[in-house]
């Protein structure tokens, strides 16, 4: 299967959620435990920007049992992502020390998620139970202590909450939220690259929004910013959560009022218009130049996509 059928035209990776995320369980302890005990309850071992998969053959299994994650090394304190069919499904993560345990080892393998998920080896509707998984994983790694006052906090309601016993603080994950859009002018659309592209790779160009900043207007300045252009009639289109991170994508569109650009090299190593033919082969990877657009696994693929089809 092809990335361009595991990731058709508006269906980018992360976006199809197949989990009853059952909130109503998270603060029900003794359920969740009972729960992890079952053996049809299934987890998703997280290390890094890596995802810990059973090898089953020539093929790979992310979605684990809770034995075989913990004789793999996997963390016990587990994150409660929700129902699958009535069966519960877990987040783990895995320590550095346990990762190099599995180096060699045949039955295990600890692979970078993002060229698994782009080359078809986990099935698309999987990659949002991971997401979740990755993104809580990550954020109980990085905010083990209390922002208020420094205490150790502890995990709370299945891992979607963190409590100070010292300030009484509570704490929850967040999502950042990040503009990314595809500017026009008639038959002609702004694209980027920066210096960590792959050679010859152009995409949307996008940014964070800022503290009371609206979408609208986050759009109008990261394009200004970034490329020199100014825009206006900025419409939205659909999001897709990103865990590198932890954020939410907002795909938009937008109408350029000026061509001239005005390249930041701060941010771009490049930003130029292509015709809408040229967008085209880029994102089959046809075009004669080498030019290539973003991967359809990224929304900026179905951004771009969108406008090459609709032709509006």
């Amino acid at each position: 299967m092809s990335a361009f059928d595991s990731f058709p035209l508006g269906q980018p990776a992360f976006v199809t959620n197949v989990l009853d995320r059952a909130a109503h369980l998270r603060r029900d302890d003794e359920k969740l435990f009972a729960m992890e005990q079952k053996p049809s309850s299934r987890a998703y071992v997280i290390y890094r920007d890596s995802l810990l998969v059973k090898r089953d053959g020539d093929k790979t299994r992310a979605l684990l049992g809770i034995d075989e994650a913990l004789k793999s090394g996997a963390n016990p304190g587990t994150i409660f992502l929700g129902l699958r069919d009535g069966a519960a499904i877990f987040g783990m993560g895995l320590a550095q020390a346990a990762a190099e345990k599995l180096i060699g080892r045949e039955d295990f393998t600890v692979t970078e998620l993002r060229g698994m998920a782009m080359q078809g080896a986990i099935p698309p509707e999987e990659l949002s139970a991971i997401a979740m998984a990755k993104s809580m994983v990550g954020w109980h790694q990085r905010h083990g202590y209390c922002a208020n006052c420094g205490t150790r906090s502890a995990m709370k309601e299945g891992g979607w909450k963190r409590d100070c016993p010292a300030c009484k603080a509570e704490h929850f994950p967040r999502t950042d939220p990040v503009v990314i859009m595809l500017v026009a002018s008639g038959e002609k659309c702004l694209l980027g690259r920066q210096k960590q592209f792959p050679p010859g790779m152009y995409s949307c160009l996008a940014g964070f929004v800022e503290a009371a900043e609206t979408i609208e207007d986050a759009v109008r300045r990261e394009i200004l910013e970034e490329s020199g252009i100014r825009c206006t009639d900025v419409q939205y289109y659909m999001t897709q959560p990103w865990p590198y991170p932890s954020s939410l994508m907002i795909g938009c569109s937008a109408r350029a009022l000026n061509e001239d650009v005005v390249v930041d090299r701060s941010e771009l190593e490049d930003a130029r218009w292509f015709t809408r033919e040229e967008a085209a082969l880029m994102l089959t990877r046809t075009h004669p130049d080498g030019l290539a657009g973003p991967h359809p696994f990224a929304i900026a693929h179905h951004l771009l996509g969108r406008w090459v089809h609709n032709k509006s």
